[in-house]
């Protein structure tokens, strides 16, 4: 069983982190396609601390000896998670840099031909 001020610290601070992330959707210094993963993570812990006889539950369900053990498996999973829609998000802006740098050099090539046309 968690201490209670070790609960009323992740209380806390998940409701710290659950309206922060929500501030910054609505400034929109966060897209909320990145935020909803945080926003549900922050649920989860918020909820796990909240009642943490639900983690030992789940722990005793998935047959995992200690509810710590699956608290980091979790993370883990979740870390990989990010690493792989922060890899996809990525890819699409480096794809996007390169078309948009063609399309620039294009119109470039284009404008210094006219204007070379021009001068003839």
């Amino acid at each position: 069983m968690m201490d209670i001020r070790i609960r009323t610290f992740i209380i806390s601070a998940m409701l710290f982190v659950l309206f922060s992330i929500i501030l910054m959707v609505r400034r929109k210094s966060l897209e909320l396609r990145y935020a909803l993963i945080w926003l549900i993570l922050s649920t989860v812990v918020l909820l796990l601390s909240i009642f943490p006889s639900l983690m030992e539950r789940i722990a005793y369900m998935l047959r995992i000896a200690s509810p710590m053990n699956m608290l980091f498996f979790f993370g883990f999973c979740f870390s990989l998670l990010i690493i792989f829609s922060l890899t996809v998000a990525l890819s699409r802006m480096s794809i996007r840099i390169k078309d948009l740098a063609q399309e620039i050099a294009l119109l470039q090539h284009d404008s210094i031909r006219r204007n070379d046309e021009s001068e003839d």
